[in-house]
């Protein structure tokens, strides 16, 4: 590293020499990577985490090709009087269903209101809507739809609450390929507005708009919200604290526009690489201001401490340069790697955030050693005045640390070990209406109807028979029929819809509805029959292609159940999926899938993959500090505190919340390129005092925490500071991100400041 400093020395010569050349380049290359913004695409479907290959999104998109598109609007029809079958409650019913056929992109619309219900008279099948809406003044007839409702399984549970307090009327949206977030803001424009109309017309009536057109839009909604208020509030919160503990306003402005600038080039290198902005990606912006931040700060720490000890501007920025040009590449290259390393996640959206802030890390770098430089020479630097009131200098710490270096290794010796086994109580989750936060209307509005009527989880499967028309054969529609009964006795289950019931139904209205011929016809002859007068008799856009398919060789059967954990909703997939092998021999195949099984599955597949990321970023980290400080011993006792911070993070958290999901399986490789960051400016610095001045390890230790300590300090607080604002995000994912990387920061600074010198003064005090 001594070498290389005569080097970094004329580097920062000629960036001074050249000021005005390197801020004219400086701005053109960021007009030029910026320009890419302008072709930013904003993308509004869960579906974003998944890739294109996922065996999870095939299946759920094969069931779409099979049986129709899923998405859906839901209304939820709250009678303040808890009566959903009163005069008033099916009146907004009636309107209501009639009104959401107007939704923009609607292929079907399912209430209470046009529920198809079967009478016979002789040979006559009589199929007519549940609802008259001329009778509804007659307490007979509200009378009757309750018993009906009440009793028939195709609408206890799903359209109409088991407690008879509250109906959905829900709209079955097929939304297109392109345009698909203008899309989604006019479907959920729509809704919302007859949903107040609704509310305007129906006095005692409330509506609540629930559905996955409303997950995709306040995915967007949350996301925009979030940045309109986290991004200014990271930039003032950063400009107070680098303002407070580096005391120059020159260099707080500065700093601002390398943020500023470094964030533009993030966005649009990301854009012009072909990648959608989607609402995980949201953070990237705030999170490269931090690390402009951590950047910008060695520099102008090094720079105040050099005019304070009477080194002309000039003199102190190239010296500052000197300094910290190799431990800024170094600490830059490594953040990078920790961010590209979530190049191994299963989950696209957390690719194009590692890569987003890869690029912003890259620029951030160009910028702070050119441009800042370039940009403090010309501005009003001053050697800023000590504090009169002083918060307790490094040296301190540095005094502490050494005083008691055995005493804090036995210490991490007993919180490590605890903190290890406390990692395993971490369980694997992700619930997709969990995302949000509960102060957002969606996710209060879902957790309604998950309390009061079918349940957040839905379980897809397509069931094939042997060949074509055997959905129609009377022992497979048996099995059928028995599988939906075996999910029905499941206790977290509320609701299965399956073709079996209208069957039966069928069956018992051409026996004169007698109630001993609700079953499965006796030939699939009668049973084709049946289900083709049925189809003949349907209004059109009701009919049950969404539940069998045209060729009549596979059916559909939608589980929904109350809000289950990712292991829960898996244990009860594999239960089922044994249960049809051991008990369905008519079942030629079964596909199952839904998008809670998306997201159960693709946990555990992304904890695999990002352990392998984790390992990689790791080894590679290692290799290039090993290199750059050109020292095993050093290199391996590196590797200690970058390690520890994300035990004692995970630990902590096991211990507080136990609970980690997609968004935390990539917080270890991505904070193991952040941490690593104050341990490459500590090492850097003691290993300079050792080769370059002589010095032994305690007083090599010493002068790392003199040169290096304050802004380590420093980066700290800002890390920590910005990633806490992301704890008041209402997209929990954000939120939960924000908090466990804040730990990890916090205690990489605790290991750096006290086990690190221990280790030094240890293991380093023979070298030379």
């Amino acid at each position: 590293m001594q070498a290389n400093d005569p080097l970094a020395k004329r580097f920062a010569e000629r960036v001074l020499a050249s000021r005005w050349l390197v801020i004219c380049a400086s701005l053109l290359f960021v007009a030029v990577a910026s320009s890419g913004i302008a072709r930013l695409e904003f993308t509004a479907d869960y579906r974003v985490f998944f890739d294109e290959h996922n065996p999870q999104l095939l299946a759920l998109e094969a069931l779409e090709n099979t049986y129709g598109k899923s998405e859906n609007i839901a209304f939820l029809i709250v009678p303040d009087d808890g009566d959903a079958t009163s005069q008033d409650a099916l009146s907004a019913a009636v309107w209501l269903t009639e009104a959401a056929w107007q939704t923009p992109y609607t292929r079907r619309v399912d209430s209470l209101a046009n529920f198809q219900y079967t009478t016979a008279d002789g040979d006559d099948l009589y199929v007519r809507d549940l609802v008259d809406p001329q009778e509804l003044d007659r307490a007979e007839a509200r009378s009757r739809i309750r018993d009906i409702a009440s009793s028939d399984p195709r609408i206890a549970g799903s359209i109409l609450g088991r407690n008879g307090d509250v109906s959905i009327v829900n709209v079955t949206i097929e939304l297109p390929q392109e345009g698909l977030l203008d899309a989604v803001g006019e479907v959920a424009e729509f809704a919302r507005s007859i949903a107040n109309e609704a509310e305007q017309r129906f006095p005692g009536i409330d509506l609540r708009t629930v559905g996955t057109v409303i997950v995709n839009q306040t995915f967007v909604e949350a996301s925009l919200e979030s940045q309109m208020i986290f991004l200014p509030a990271s930039l003032l919160l950063m400009a107070l604290i680098l303002g407070f503990l580096t005391r120059s306003a020159a260099g707080v402005g500065a700093t601002g526009l390398v943020i500023v600038f470094s964030i533009l080039a993030s966005l649009g290198l990301g854009i012009w690489a072909g990648m959608p902005f989607s609402p995980p990606i949201s953070p990237a912006p705030t999170i490269v201001l931090m690390i402009v931040v951590a950047n910008c700060v060695h520099v102008l720490v090094a720079l105040q401490q050099r005019l304070r000890a009477g080194d002309s501007k000039h003199d102190a920025i190239v010296e500052a340069l000197r300094i910290n040009l190799h431990p800024v590449f170094l600490a830059s290259l490594t953040t990078a790697l920790g961010f590209l390393s979530m190049n191994f996640s299963e989950v696209p959206p957390y690719r194009h955030l590692g890569n987003f802030v890869a690029f912003g890390i890259a620029a951030s770098f160009i910028l702070s050693v050119t441009f800042l430089p370039a940009l403090l020479s010309l501005l009003p630097v001053r050697a800023a005045k000590e504090r009169r009131l002083r918060l307790p200098s490094v040296n301190v710490f540095a005094d502490f640390a050494l005083r008691h270096k055995k005493a804090l290794f036995c210490g991490w010796l007993v919180v490590v070990p605890a903190m290890i086994l406390a990692i395993p109580r971490n369980e694997l989750n992700d619930v997709l209406v969990h995302f949000f936060d509960e102060s957002v209307e969606f996710r209060q509005d879902t957790d309604f109807m998950d309390e009061h009527l079918s349940g957040n989880t839905l379980l897809e499967y397509s069931l094939h028979a042997s060949g074509e028309g055997g959905a129609t054969d009377p022992l497979f529609l048996a099995e059928v029929a028995d599988f939906a009964e075996w999910y029905r006795e499941q206790p977290p289950v509320r609701h299965v819809a399956v073709i079996t019931d209208t069957f039966q139904q069928l069956n018992k209205s051409m026996h004169g509805d007698d109630p001993a011929q609700y079953r499965i016809p006796d030939s699939q002859e009668l049973a084709a029959q049946y289900l083709l007068l049925y189809e003949l008799s349907l209004p059109q856009g009701l009919d049950v292609n969404n539940q069998i398919d045209r060729s009549r060789s596979a059916t559909r059967v939608s589980v929904s159940a109350e809000t289950l954990y990712s292991q829960q909703l898996l244990d009860l997939n594999a239960r089922a999926e044994t249960w049809l092998a051991e008990n369905a021999s008519h079942v030629a195949a079964v596909s199952s899938t839904g998008p809670a099984t998306l997201f159960a599955y693709i946990g555990q597949r992304n904890i695999r993959a990002m352990l392998i990321g984790t390992v990689v970023v790791l080894v590679a980290i290692s290799a290039i500090l090993l290199f750059a400080l050109r020292s095993l011993r050093l290199g391996l006792i590196s590797i200690v505190p970058n390690l520890l911070p994300a035990v004692l993070g995970f630990g902590v958290w096991g211990l507080t919340v136990g609970q980690v999901g997609l968004s935390l399986s990539v917080v270890v490789a991505m904070t193991i390129g952040i941490v690593v960051d104050d341990t490459v400016h500590f090492l850097s610095k003691y290993r300079r005092a050792r080769r370059e001045y002589g010095r032994n390890a305690e007083e090599a230790v010493r002068y790392a925490f003199d040169t290096a300590g304050r802004a380590l300090v420093t980066t700290t607080v800002v890390l920590v500071a910005g990633f806490l604002i992301f704890a008041f995000s209402p997209f929990v994912p954000t939120a939960q991100v924000g908090v466990l990387t804040a730990m990890i920061i916090g205690f990489a600074l605790i290991a750096d400041l006290s086990l690190l010198p221990a280790l030094l003064t240890t293991v380093d005090r023979d070298s030379a």
